[in-house]
């Protein structure tokens, strides 16, 4: 987070109009310039503001790092992404970040990239098979781990928690379900786990919460695996009067994964309790850094990095850098041995969109 540019000054007139562009599922130059090396990105979605953050830092990072950018959006669709990635091959790209949901279905098309000598960066996932030259994500599991310890503390190690969780064909949704029942399972045997899965739909976790919410009216804590599920728990627990203030005896615990600033905003006001800041700044950011080194020929170790982030081996052929993701309550304390920073830290890039 330390490395934050100045991103946050006024977007020009021009990176408004490709950002906009950006948002359409068509492919978008945001460089005329013959000179800059072209790489494609696609958006994975724009329906949650935290992808909507990173499609806005993209251009953005592109002109900084001399790049000529073209971006498509999949809208949550493998087949859209592979369809993208043709385009992508027929337009000349010299690299494509992408950020594939389903991560076991991308295989085919990373094959072929890698057979066209077109280096992959994937942002925010993981394939579960194929090369790319390297992922760029949090470190997932700690997310789980970080909610679990927060949630725990908070409870006393005791009561019921409700964990509406992502999309199980992701690797995302999966280690930050594991870590999270591993977690509570190892360090809070006395808390019982309601396991949602969702497939990152927001209204259908405000659905199964407000069930789990009937049946079991002295449920303590939320866990959601990412802020898709922000307005429709905070509206279930407004409906059945919960949403309190947290020394209410009735309050919910809450916590979060993305830290948009509806969170940042929402941990201030006491609707909800912490988040785990995950960088759309960096990911952009070092998405597109990637791909300028692997155009260049550079090549990476696992071992620590300049900013703040340790690049570990997956295995054979694909690493990893794990980008800093932060703990984030309203008192910066610890809670579990986990350390958190305040909701208002102008560090987290929550707090620095303009």
């Amino acid at each position: 987070m330390r490395l934050r540019t100045a991103l946050c000054s006024a977007v020009s007139a021009l990176s408004a109009l490709a950002l906009l562009s950006a948002c359409s599922s068509g492919s978008t130059d945001s460089s005329a310039s013959g000179d800059k090396p072209l790489v494609g990105v696609d958006y994975p979605r724009s329906d949650t503001d935290f992808w909507n953050s990173y499609i806005k830092y993209t251009p953005e990072y592109a002109k900084e790092l001399g790049l000529s950018l073209k971006t498509t959006n999949s809208q949550n669709d493998v087949a859209k992404l592979t369809a993208n990635a043709q385009t992508f091959i027929s337009q000349g790209v010299k690299g494509l970040a992408m950020a594939p949901q389903d991560t076991a279905a991308i295989a085919p098309s990373l094959a072929q990239l890698e057979a066209k000598k077109i280096p992959v960066v994937t942002v925010d996932t993981r394939p579960d098979s194929g090369k790319v030259f390297m992922v760029v994500r949090a470190d997932n599991r700690a997310y789980g781990e970080k909610a679990c310890q927060f949630l725990g503390t908070k409870l006393g190690g005791k009561g019921k928690v409700v964990m509406l969780q992502g999309g199980l064909d992701s690797i995302n949704g999966r280690d930050r379900t594991e870590a999270f029942n591993e977690c509570m399972k190892k360090n809070y045997p006395d808390i019982t786990v309601f396991g949602e899965a969702t497939n990152w739909d927001g209204a259908v976790a405000a659905q199964k919460l407000q069930t789990r919410l009937t049946q079991h009216p002295d449920i303590k804590g939320v866990y959601m695996q990412s802020s898709f599920a922000l307005s429709g728990t905070l509206q279930v627990l407004k409906q059945k009067g919960l949403l309190v203030d947290p020394k209410d005896k009735k309050h919910v615990f809450v916590v979060s994964n993305d830290g948009i600033p509806e969170e940042l905003k929402s941990i201030g006001a006491g609707k909800i309790d912490a988040t785990v800041s995950q960088p759309a700044d960096l990911y952009a950011k070092y998405a597109l850094y990637y791909l300028k080194a692997a155009i260049d020929g550079k090549t990476f170790k696992p071992g620590k990095t300049d900013h703040d982030s340790t690049i570990i081996k997956v295995r054979d052929g694909l690493l990893e850098d794990q980008l800093s993701a932060p703990l984030v309550t309203s008192d910066g304390g610890s809670y579990g041995g986990v350390p958190s920073v305040k909701s208002d830290d102008k560090s987290l890039w929550g707090n620095n969109l303009g």
